[in-house]
């Protein structure tokens, strides 16, 4: 008796121990982690991972996701619960690596319940299931500060750059300050005219126009500020946004060319020919020799990068359709770049999740010999291009673009055999090009000596251009359409544009963050094996619907050279000929199944191995156990016999 009760103590301690054990070693060797995913999809990046070390603040994260009503869910939303298992062990390995800097809450908000109520007051979004049930799957990011920062849905088509939100989300609200944009154009996106031109309108009883509408949509967001094209220093900016920089003096490229060299950053829309660069109402010919063109040859030569003058980029694939001459025909300068066509570059935070931008007669943005010293710090990203098919093509003269014929621009262009790239991401230190400086005379005193100015030859620290060879995608003409309720987007053309300043916005780590694997893989094999079968069985079933058209028309045949008088003789052919065929339908099918079972038994032989493979080895350990045990007490049986004998 007392025999079973140290049994029982004793299992009960085993059984207490073990639990302590998981629960202590689930704290202490928590980030004691392996990733085994070929992707590394759980593992923290490097740039994740200093920004977390950064943090000088606790914060809160809280996971939204209604676990409970998604399980009764359809599929398609049955398919979230794989999505947010991933999350919630994303947002688990932030937070081990906080080091006690980042609490997270796991909450599955029922429906009438305090949680679903703080969901909705933090402005997550609530998708009805059905009467009783929404369906939520968001993220919130709190500070002790008061500041609220949030993910209203985690969509499945941003899955690959998850953590590029969850990271933008914890910089964004540990970050207090607004990004203060500077905007410099040759147009009047601001909304500014010149005095004359204001009395022009003035007299002519019309209202000068005010901002474009997607710097409005900026200011929502950041401190918004217009810098003159004629400034010496760039200052109290964090990104500059250049529209259709056009023939800027010397003084402002070195301006900007400090700016970038200082850490700032710098999105850059250079276009060929702009058409909302409209020249003065004159003569169509003195409209035909205005250059509508903006470059920046003398910066973008040490970026590594070139925009050839009045060359577009031109895709038959991509061709647009629109009315010039009243006529409806595919415009070959009208580009509707689309993400099925791999117009995008998926890999990039700022295209990956665009599905279509459209484009007019945008440039051709080319890879060039960076100068000497400077080509080891620099690296090169496109972003955004034609298919492969794409290819440059040059008017004959101005009036091809002022007078279009799209059905001769058509038959003109040949195709190519490769992208032509359209956007870039430059990245690195860059080096000034005007290493020697700059010679700088003051315009309101013609008597003053020219002054030289100097300033850094090299950038402090890493940078970022984002460079795009097209200016009218961001028009109100292209971006946005006129509505009832005002100007709502169109495509994704604002959301180009939005997307670079978002990303140049963040830290300088933020930007090191790729895009992730999809989280949901299938089975590359099995996937094989079903194409090449129903490769196979599509050609049998095409065969075998050959034969059966033919026996078909036979029959059509019989019927219509049949004579009145002979209908015993028809009738009785057809019925034979009816018996033939439904014996060959018969055996065509037993051939079509034998077929079927032939090609798909790679993947019954697939299934039979994983499964042996996951449910044989437990039975062949205990039995190698069983048979070690066996032999050990049979030495130590003949061990004691033996001992005995010699006593």
């Amino acid at each position: 008796m007392n025999r079973n009760i140290k049994i029982i103590i004793a299992v009960i301690l085993i059984i207490i121990i073990f639990a302590s054990a998981v629960s202590i070693s689930q704290d202490l060797f928590q980030k004691f982690r392996i990733d085994a995913t070929q992707q590394k999809l759980y593992s923290l990046s490097d740039a994740t991972r200093n920004i977390i070390a950064g943090l000088n603040q606790p914060i809160k994260m809280k996971l939204y996701y209604t676990r409970t009503a998604a399980m009764k869910a359809p599929d398609r939303i049955q398919f979230f619960n794989t999505y947010a298992s991933y999350v919630e062990s994303l947002l688990k390995e932030y937070k081990a690596q906080s080091n006690g800097m980042i609490q997270l809450e796991i909450i599955d908000p029922r429906p009438f319940t305090d949680e679903e109520t703080d969901a909705v007051r933090y402005g997550l979004r609530l998708e009805p299931l059905n009467e009783k049930n929404n369906f939520i799957f968001g993220l919130v990011v709190q500070t002790p500060f008061g500041v609220t920062k949030t993910i209203d849905m985690f969509s499945p088509d941003r899955q690959n750059f998850v953590e590029y939100d969850i990271s933008s989300l914890i910089d964004s609200a540990t970050r207090r300050e607004k990004k203060n944009i500077g905007v410099m154009s040759s147009l009047p996106v601001m909304g500014q005219v010149s005095e004359y031109v204001a009395q022009m309108m003035a007299m002519q009883g019309r209202r000068p126009p005010g901002p474009w509408t997607i710097i409005e949509q900026l200011r929502m967001k950041y401190n918004v500020q217009g810098i003159e094209t004629t400034v010496s220093k760039i200052e109290g900016v964090d990104i500059l946004l250049l529209i259709h920089p056009k023939d800027l003096p010397e003084q402002t490229l070195f301006a900007i060319d400090q700016f970038l060299l200082n850490g700032g950053r710098l999105i850059v829309l250079i276009d060929p020919f702009c058409y909302a660069d409209r020249p003065p109402q004159q003569s169509q010919m003195m409209q035909a020799d205005y250059d509508g063109g903006s470059n920046l040859e003398v910066l973008m030569k040490n970026w590594g990068l070139q925009m050839p003058d009045m060359t577009f980029a031109g895709d038959r694939e991509l061709a647009l359709t629109a009315a010039p001459n009243n006529r409806p025909e595919k415009v070959l300068g009208f580009l509707g770049l689309t993400k099925t066509a791999g117009c995008f570059n998926e890999q990039s935070v700022i295209t990956g999740a665009l599905n279509e931008v459209r484009v007019i007669f945008p440039g051709a943005l080319q890879e060039v010999m960076l100068p000497e010293g400077n080509d080891i710090d620099i690296e090169r990203t496109a972003i955004m291009s034609t298919t492969d098919k794409g290819n440059t093509w040059q008017p004959s003269n101005p009036y091809e673009i002022m007078m279009l014929n799209p059905s001769r621009l058509m038959a003109n262009f040949q195709d190519g055999n490769e992208p032509v790239h359209l956007g870039y991401m430059v990245s690195g230190r860059f080096a000034s090009a005007f290493a020697e400086g700059i010679t700088v005379t003051d315009k309101n005193d013609p008597n003053s000596e020219p002054n030289h100015v100097t300033g850094l030859t090299k950038s402090k620290e890493p940078s970022q251009v984002v460079i795009i060879s097209d200016v009218d995608f961001i028009s109100d003409d292209m971006a946005y359409s006129r509505t009832f309720f005002g100007m709502i987007p169109t495509g994704d053309n604002a959301n180009l544009l939005l997307n670079a300043i978002d990303a140049l916005g963040g830290s300088a780590e933020l930007i090191k963050i790729r895009s992730r694997g999809s989280v949901t893989r299938g089975f590359e094999v099995v996937n094989k094996i079903e194409t090449e079968a129903e490769q196979s069985i599509r050609e049998q079933e095409n065969a075998i619907n050959a034969e059966i058209d033919a026996y078909r028309q036979q029959l059509s045949q019989i019927i219509g050279n049949a004579q009145e008088g002979q209908e015993e003789i028809i009738g009785s052919e057809i019925l034979q000929k009816k018996t033939e065929l439904e014996t060959k339908l018969r055996q065509a099918e037993v051939r079509l199944q034998q077929v079927r079972l032939k090609a798909y038994q790679g993947i019954e032989n697939l299934g039979d191995r994983l499964r042996n493979l996951n449910t044989l080895p437990g039975p062949i350990f205990i039995l190698l156990v069983a048979v070690i045990i066996a032999i050990y007490r049979s030495s130590r049986k003949k061990h004691y016999i033996k001992r005995i004998g010699n006593k």
